[in-house]
């Protein structure tokens, strides 16, 4: 089981931001990433539909023997994490409650505003989450669709010296009419009082450096990814399943168009992907049982 790899997947490529702490954190240890761009963004989409998405993918990487999975998107997280813990034998984690448990003790005016999709704040979950750590704690939340697409198209920069430039100052390019969007965005979140802001979905951590423009130097950024990476760790510890010692290992899928997932997915983790492997969608749903079909009836009667 030590040797076995740790599971990672998300909607894109934003889950390699939660990939590139484990690794960070965990040198020793092999990751297989998982990105299903082809129904990437999974925000807008019905919670019962991305729950599906987390079985099939998630039985995915049971099938390659991971001994832990990271569910790394904050909207498949909030829909079908406890679900996916119910079905699978292995430690599945989230990356909503670390994140919720950084901003509880990051806060001093117990103000936090979190910042997702619209899936995620829709949910409700890091509401839940902060709730369960501190009854005290007060949460704004607001949904920020728009800076997905501002990610994705600024790693889409073709190449040249002004990305080579951008490469060493900062995550992503920017335009600047992000700014005027950033504010409408945030300054209602600034109205309120907030000193921490999660940044809750896994693609927002590239824009960090542009949001804390935004929203002021005052106001904390939490991202969930070094505090999910922490909590593999503890997790692997407590189960005597690290790894000891060796280089790990990153493998990297997609739905979607390998070649640019590579080269896209190095510029995010900051180390070289050689290449990706293509996994058909139609492979994915041929792999829910009827186990998990039933599985998922209790569980959408239960939210319902």
């Amino acid at each position: 089981m030590d040797d076995l790899p740790i599971g990672v997947f998300d909607s894109g490529l934003g889950g390699l931001t939660v990939a590139r702490e484990i690794v960070r954190a965990l040198p020793a240890e092999d990751v297989v990433y998982f990105g299903d761009t082809a129904r990437c963004p999974y925000g807008p989409r019905p919670l019962s539909e991305v729950r599906r998405f987390v079985l099939e993918i998630g039985q995915w990487l049971t099938r390659r023997r991971v001994k832990l999975i990271v569910v790394a998107c904050n909207t498949g997280t909030a829909a079908g994490l406890a679900l996916a813990q119910r079905v699978f034998d292995v430690p599945v984690v989230g990356v909503v409650e670390p994140g919720a448990r950084a901003a509880v003790q990051a806060t001093v005016n117990r103000r936090v505003g979190v910042i997702g999709t619209v899936g995620t704040v829709e949910s409700g979950a890091y509401s839940r989450a902060v709730r369960a750590l501190d009854e005290g704690v007060t949460v704004f939340s607001a949904a920020t669709p728009k800076f997905v697409d501002v990610v994705e198209q600024g790693l889409r920069m073709g190449p040249g010296q002004l990305e080579d430039w951008i490469s060493e100052t900062a995550e992503v390019f920017v335009r600047p009419s992000f700014y005027e969007m950033a504010r409408d965005y945030l300054d209602p979140l600034k109205r309120a009082g907030i000193d921490t802001l999660v940044l809750g979905c896994t693609h927002f951590p590239l824009l960090s450096a542009s949001i804390g423009q935004a929203i002021g130097p005052r106001v904390r950024l939490i991202s969930s990814a070094e505090e999910t990476a922490r909590e593999v760790r503890e997790t692997l510890e407590r189960r005597g399943h690290l790894r000891d010692g060796g280089a790990g290992a990153v493998e990297v899928f997609t739905t979607g168009d390998a070649a640019e997932f590579a080269m896209l997915g190095s510029r995010v983790m900051r180390r070289g992907i050689p290449v990706a492997e293509h996994v058909a969608v139609d492979g994915l749903r041929a792999l829910v049982t009827s186990e998990m079909e039933a599985a998922l009836a209790v569980y959408e009667a239960e939210v319902a």
